[in-house]
């Protein structure tokens, strides 16, 4: 919310500049990170076919655009793009602005967790060797496909996401209750019945094993994650 321009200049700008070298240089597959969070105010589960003309937050609205011109580029030039909108990627290494990441180190060092709203909204979470191995099967030709890669399964909420991570480390967490933002969605849940149909994907790892991999991964490393700034 605070630089809206970085995001359009990335997502948007970023992605005609991959198209355009493409063409230029007959490159004829691409695969394209979209998001979850384009779904805002959709029916659950969210299908690929849902109209998502209604973004909430610059990020999503940067990551429709690169969508629709990739959708352009395959259109006039024949790119083969498949668009894989990942669901709440998380795991060993992962981004310290995602929130499981920041509750991991947030309750081990006993610093009161940042929550917007009361921790009910809900998310797919998905593990990242599930979306690497998914990303890397969206490789094959497809024409243009845009496909979710989620956890399929029910929505997790927040709260109970702090809960478990509060046993695996064996600490209670501490709060800092926010107001709900409004770039943010109540909830979301992946239909994946396209990715099992073109790619024969499927998530493998569920969320109590992929907590376990996190939590190891981070305690391993606590000596020099404990100097990221979150």
């Amino acid at each position: 919310m605070e630089n809206p321009f970085i995001y359009l200049t990335t997502n948007g700008q970023g992605t005609l500049n991959l198209l355009t070298a493409m063409k230029e240089h007959k490159v004829k597959k691409m695969v394209l990170a979209s998001t979850s969070s384009l779904y805002a105010g959709q029916p659950l589960p969210f299908r690929e076919d849902l109209p998502v003309n209604t973004p909430i937050s610059p990020y999503a609205a940067s990551k429709k655009a690169a969508e629709v011109i990739a959708y352009t580029y395959h259109y006039l030039y024949g790119l083969d793009i498949s668009i894989v909108r990942y669901f709440t990627v998380y795991g060993p290494a992962g981004r310290p602005d995602m929130s499981i990441f920041r509750f991991i180190k947030w309750i081990d060092e006993g610093t009161p967790l940042e929550i917007f709203g009361d921790g009910s909204q809900s998310r797919d979470f998905t593990f990242v060797d599930d979306i690497a191995r998914g990303t890397i099967l969206a490789l094959q030709p497809v024409g243009y496909e845009i496909i979710n890669l989620g956890g399929g399964r029910n929505p997790i909420s927040i709260n109970e996401i702090i809960s478990r991570i509060e046993a695996h480390l064996r600490k209670k967490a501490k709060f800092d209750w926010q107001p709900f933002h409004k770039t943010d969605l109540k909830e979301t849940w992946a239909d994946i019945t396209k990715a099992q149909k073109i790619l024969g994907w499927a998530p493998t790892v569920g969320i109590e094993e992929g907590l376990k991999k996190s939590i190891d991964w981070y305690l391993e490393n606590r000596s020099w994650v404990k100097a990221i700034k979150l």
